[in-house]
């Protein structure tokens, strides 16, 4: 089945006719395609940054892994955290915390 996501690192358009390989590379920059940053489970903001609860943690996020989870993603579609949200997050935690501390 054809898939089509963009690169993590370029944003130049990836298709792939079969299975992404360990070895396949953007066609823009060279960057690795199998790797956590192309991911449909990648999110920054969970454990070992992905969202599958199942898989032995990935220290290079950008390189080419053996993860068996991998699912390619599109990096640009993903939500982006406003700062303010996470500031608030933030706030909150802290008050809690402070509030237990007295």
């Amino acid at each position: 089945m054809p898939q089509s996501a963009t690169c993590h690192q370029c944003g130049a358009e990836i298709h792939v006719v079969e299975r992404v390989g360990r070895r396949d590379s953007c066609p823009g920059c060279e960057a690795d395609v199998r790797c956590c940053l192309n991911c449909v489970f990648y999110d920054p903001h969970v454990s070992h940054a992905c969202r599958e609860p199942n898989v032995e943690p990935v220290r290079d996020k950008d390189a080419a892994n053996f993860c068996d989870y991998f699912s390619l993603g599109n990096p640009a579609a993903r939500p982006a955290v406003e700062p303010s949200q996470a500031a608030d997050a933030r706030a909150r935690l802290e008050a809690l915390f402070a509030k237990k501390k007295n």
